[in-house]
């Protein structure tokens, strides 16, 4: 399996959603809701902009103590937002994998 993009519609809220997969099928990076598909295929572009350079990450730490980070866009809208990590490498290893795949990882509609 490669690593891609993949939208996907919410059944509880109807919003569009995108999730960034490594090609071990990990996930990397999900997005916020979007109410359009649109809005969501524009933050696909965003996180393609984006995610090689960074000064667009914010390493942070969720009320658990566990790290994770964001990809924020040049305006400091969040992208997209990692898992939880059990380490700071191991999420310095999952904002190394967005860097290396956000590029150019193709988008499979799941729609």
């Amino acid at each position: 399996m490669t690593e891609r993009y993949e939208i996907f519609r919410s059944t509880q809220n109807q919003q569009y959603y995108f999730r960034l997969r490594a090609p071990n099928n990990e996930i990397i990076l999900a997005s916020e809701g979007y109410l359009q598909k649109s809005g969501c295929e524009n933050g696909i572009a965003s996180c393609k902009t984006h995610s090689p350079f960074d000064q667009y990450y914010e390493k942070r730490t969720a009320q658990n103590q566990r790290p994770y980070f964001v990809l924020r866009a040049a305006n400091n809208q969040i992208i997209g937002t990692s898992q939880t990590y059990s380490s700071t490498y191991a999420r310095d290893q999952g904002i190394a994998a967005v860097k290396t795949y956000g590029k150019n990882a193709p988008i499979v509609d799941l729609t």
